[in-house]
């Protein structure tokens, strides 16, 4: 999870929401990594995990990547739920749960279906209160600028 907040702070830096991915393979090798760009690349699908399973299946020549385990320091939304599980990762890790848009826990728990032929471990709340708290810092910070910008800073 500490070189998942190590891709956030790139997305932070980057004016991204300061999301990170790792993908990790069976071995304990990372294989692939990424951080939220879908304002830099004008990409709805640019998300963190998108970009950490895309860079992880070139690694490996295979969109497959059976007992590889992902950690993402925000709780994936349903475009990535769908990922992952097309992917067949044998488990997710995540740090911060996400209120308005999780699909893993939150709001949809889409890794609990069923009738999925994939079926993919989650565990959720690893160092959840410093991903927390970087999510809170990053929005905190747009707000205060968003105000600042439009003259009414003291």
């Amino acid at each position: 999870m500490r070189l998942a907040l190590g891709q956030a702070e790139l997305a932070r830096a980057a004016g991204e929401v300061p999301v990170g991915a790792v993908v990790v393979d069976a071995d304990g090798t990372v294989i692939g990594s990424g951080f939220n760009q879908p304002i830099g690349t004008h990409d709805p699908t640019a998300h963190a995990e998108i970009r950490a399973l895309r860079a992880a299946a070139q690694q490996k020549g295979n969109y497959r990547l059976p007992g590889c385990n992902l950690f993402v320091t925000l709780e994936p939304c349903a475009m990535c739920v769908g990922a992952i599980l097309h992917a067949r990762i044998a488990r997710v890790v995540y740090g911060a749960t996400d209120t308005k848009t999780g699909a893993a826990h939150s709001v949809l728990k889409l890794f609990d279906e069923g009738q999925i032929n994939h079926q993919t471990r989650v565990e959720g709340g690893v160092l959840a209160e410093i991903c927390a708290t970087r999510l809170r810092d990053f929005f905190a910070e747009r707000r205060r600028k968003s105000v600042c910008s439009h003259g009414d800073c003291a």
